[in-house]
């Protein structure tokens, strides 16, 4: 019995790039799939900030016509990628979410854009991005019902993702903006260790906490493209100079013996709506033995306040200039956020980087004894559209402590729309992250059938 063909834009990365790789569909194709769904569904969608499509397709005939010459190609050769639109690109205009920066061109790429050219990908474009890649609404909505939110930050790349726009996206993550789109959105959302990616050429709201992020429709797709990115850059004060996890290889790996994972009692935990907790708790039960629940400490849970006190201070010194320029271009959203940023001392500051550093060290011992920790990815469901783009809280401690995080598309919520289950990993080993995922989606799946 045949089989009804996929259509381009709905191919994994990595079954595209095969594709590509062997001849059988040109990068061309690809990319003029992927522009027609664009055109389909974004005036209801509005996950793109610039598109220029004779631009994307004249990167994929160069694509084409390197493989056709029998040249060397690279693990996206062809393939398109969105970027959020904090990214630098010299092709495309990067206008970080705000009208401050309306037509701002920069002079060249961000470290991952070189990445991404140097493995053959295709800029397809630039994704909408909340402003500053804060918290004010941009005007994305949720692919899978428009009077929902896509959540924020990195809202169109999640979007376009989900709406295969395009088989992957870049993103970044403060606080919650990959994991939690990811989540409202339907994805997988996948944000690598701090300092595996580095962060040149991307806006900096926060020196200590931004890391970058990937989405795609598949465990083995958001590997693949944190490989590519991931490099170290001695221009990015995080960045390490040692190799990385192997990350596309651990998400397709065996695991040897069953992880042993942890659920953790938080008091936040009472913000998730009550079918996004009846989900989690069936995940957790179909898991069995191989979850223990523990409850969290009362200084873990200071965490969270001190996320904010880092973050608040550091964007208002990044940006400060910027800020006190255009104060009547910014958002109301934003206006009482930096007002309360700019009253934080320097010495509420280096107390707060002190404590960050002991989370750091808490779970580097944590994970002596366990594989990885099952959370929830967000309160449940995407809010309303009009209510904002959702809590971050619990994507926090994570991003904080530069953990690897991932989100699994595994559960669906009262009104249809997705419900993500986060799985939280020990610093630079993303890949035993990965393995573990691959395992949990493989054994849920088999309990299922």
């Amino acid at each position: 019995m045949s089989h009804p063909e996929v259509a381009p834009n709905a191919l994994s990365a990595v079954e595209a790039a095969d594709k590509i790789r062997k001849g059988s569909l040109p990068s061309v194709d690809l990319v003029k799939a992927c522009l027609a769904r664009i055109d389909e569904t974004e005036g209801q969608l509005h996950a793109w900030a610039h598109i220029d499509a004779d631009h994307a397709l004249a990167q994929a005939e160069e694509m084409d016509s390197i493989r056709r010459a029998g040249r060397p190609i690279g693990p996206l050769h062809g393939v398109p990628v969105g970027l959020k639109d904090i990214v630098d690109t010299k092709d495309y205009p990067t206008e970080r979410g705000t009208p401050i920066f309306a037509g701002r061109k920069p002079e060249s790429d961000a470290a991952i854009v070189e990445r991404l050219r140097e493995a053959g990908a295709v800029i397809l474009g630039k994704t909408v991005t909340t402003e500053f890649a804060f918290m004010h609404p941009s005007q994305t909505r949720n692919p899978h019902n428009p009077e929902y939110s896509p959540g924020g930050s990195s809202s169109g790349s999640a979007a376009a993702v989900a709406a295969y726009n395009v088989p992957l996206a870049i993103g970044t993550q403060t606080n919650g903006s990959v994991i939690r789109p990811a989540s409202f959105c339907g994805a997988y959302g996948f944000k690598s260790t701090r300092g595996v990616i580095s962060r040149r050429g991307i806006l900096q709201t926060s020196k200590s906490l931004d890391q970058v992020g990937v989405f795609g429709r598949s465990l083995e797709d958001v590997a693949l493209l944190a490989d590519v990115i991931g490099s170290y850059d001695p221009s990015d004060a995080l960045s390490y100079a040692r190799p990385r996890p192997q990350m596309q290889a651990g998400s397709v790996a065996e695991i040897g013996v069953e992880p042993d994972l942890v659920w953790f009692e938080a008091p936040y935990n009472d913000r998730l709506t009550e079918d996004a907790r009846a989900g989690l708790d069936e995940v957790v039960n179909a898991l069995g033995a191989r979850v223990e629940r523990v409850t969290i400490s009362e200084n873990m849970f200071n965490l969270v306040d001190v996320q904010r006190t880092i973050h608040e201070y550091e964007i208002c010194k990044h940006l400060d200039k910027e800020f006190t320029d255009h104060w009547d271009q910014l958002s109301t959203s934003l206006q009482p956020i930096i007002e309360r940023g700019r009253k934080i001392s320097d010495a509420q500051y280096e107390d707060a980087l002190e404590v960050m550093a002991s989370g750091k060290t808490y779970f580097d011992e944590f994970f002596h004894d366990y594989d990885a920790i099952i959370a929830p990815s967000a309160a449940g469901e995407a809010p309303k559209f009009i209510e904002g783009t959702g809590d971050p809280v619990f994507c926090t401690i994570w991003t904080l402590c530069g953990l690897p995080t991932l989100n699994l598309p595994l559960l669906v919520g009262a009104n249809g729309l997705p419900v993500g289950v986060q799985l939280i990993g020990s610093i630079e080993e993303d890949d035993r992250l990965l393995r573990t995922a691959n395992w949990i989606v493989n054994k849920l799946q088999s309990d299922e059938d």
